[in-house]
């Protein structure tokens, strides 16, 4: 929390919040319904930990993918498979309509986490964890059946709605003819 100030902005798993108030090492945020119903945050006691990162400034260096803050759902640990080298979660998306948006390969942000993607099905998809990053993040503090955010990329979001828009478009005009 070193240097926060009133009105920064910061991540809290995952999703993006303006400082409202300061109180030695305690923060505040005002939460809207919104972001209640679209995050895990409502669900989050006093005590519980949470991922917790502060916004990067222009110039700064990019560690992973780029994320805003702004997630568009939530997904239940559904399974979690730990061998030697690293752990596989997977994770079962509250709204299956975005599944359509996490690509194999690709990444999505896990309360907060840019993680690349293993696998994809209709409402579910997987990631592999190495180590440092269960150490570095809540993930070692959740089971199966806990919540996390999920925060697809935004470019991947505009690219599959445009073709599916000019697909759409181009159906429509050729059934027409």
């Amino acid at each position: 929390m070193a240097g926060v100030q009133m009105g920064a902005s910061v991540a809290i798993n995952g999703t993006c919040l303006t400082v409202t108030s300061i109180d030695g090492d305690a923060i505040e945020f005002d939460v809207i319904g919104e972001t209640l119903r679209r995050t895990n945050l409502g669900a989050l006691k006093p005590g519980v930990k949470c991922n917790y990162e502060r916004s990067t400034r222009v110039g700064d260096e990019i560690g992973g993918h780029t994320v805003s803050g702004h997630v568009q759902t939530t997904a239940e640990v559904a399974e979690v498979a730990r061998t030697e080298n690293n752990e596989r979660w997977q994770f079962r998306l509250r709204e299956a309509r975005w599944a359509k948006y996490v690509l194999a390969k690709g990444f999505v942000a896990v309360n907060g986490c840019s993680l690349t993607v293993g696998e994809v099905g209709d409402d579910w998809f997987s990631v592999y964890l190495i180590p440092e990053t269960i150490r570095v993040t809540t993930f070692a503090d959740l089971g199966v059946g806990g919540t996390v955010n999920v925060e697809v990329e935004a470019q991947t979001v505009a690219i599959v709605d445009t073709v599916e828009r000019v697909v759409a478009k181009y159906l429509e005009d050729k059934a027409l003819k």
